[in-house]
């Protein structure tokens, strides 16, 4: 493991990113991401806060790569654990206030362009940096170490079963998670190929 400047700066920048992006997905009120959805179905259950319930939801999925995916466990995994519920509570806010809610399901349509977009560039950044994974996307990873599966395959079986258990709770799952948990896996590999590895080339 080589530790730089730029790995630790692209790293902590990609969860600053899918915090945007999930803070886009919330904007939109079509439906969250599903790591974030069921977040918020439980934060609802429980009147948790956002941030603190997606601590306590990290501390339960990294016991996975504990035990088969330790590789996994960095930096990255601690900024993304700890940080990423804050991130989103605050650029909710930010971006509440000034846009107010969606007047229109046409505007609320137009808010899960860029949510998808920025959520996998910011995957594709943290992963690429090579500093740890966050518990929950350790998820399709060590699915894909241990079964062969290709990435977005099993992202998305990660994602769609996720939506599944948020909606169980009662969360809101919309067409925003439908699009999210059947584009997360392909857009991440694309921006894999595209940007990250050659923003952050494994030889650095």
């Amino acid at each position: 493991m080589k530790y730089s400047v730029k790995r630790i700066v692209f790293c902590f920048l990609g969860v600053v990113i899918i915090g945007l992006g999930c803070a886009l997905f919330k904007q939109s009120q079509c439906g969250n991401d599903a790591f974030t959805a069921l977040n918020i179905a439980v934060s609802d259950k429980t009147g948790i806060s956002l941030g603190t319930v997606t601590v306590l939801m990290n501390c339960f999925y990294l016991i996975f790569p504990l035990i088969w995916g330790r590789k996994y466990i960095n930096i990255g995994t601690v900024l993304n654990g700890v940080l990423l519920g804050y991130i989103v509570d605050f650029f909710f806010r930010l971006i509440n206030g000034i846009f107010s809610d969606p007047s229109s399901l046409v505007i609320r349509l137009l808010w899960l362009v860029p949510a998808v977009i920025v959520i996998s560039i910011g995957i594709s950044l943290y992963q690429t940096a090579d500093l740890g994974v966050g518990p929950y996307d350790y998820l399709a990873l060590g699915l894909r170490d241990h079964l062969h599966f290709p990435y977005f395959a099993c992202r998305i079986f990660t994602d769609s079963l996720c939506a599944l258990i948020a909606w169980l709770l009662g969360g809101l799952i919309g067409i925003g998670t439908l699009l999210c948990a059947l584009c997360l896996g392909p857009f991440t590999q694309f921006f894999d190929r595209t940007v990250s590895q050659k923003l952050m080339p494994e030889t650095e």
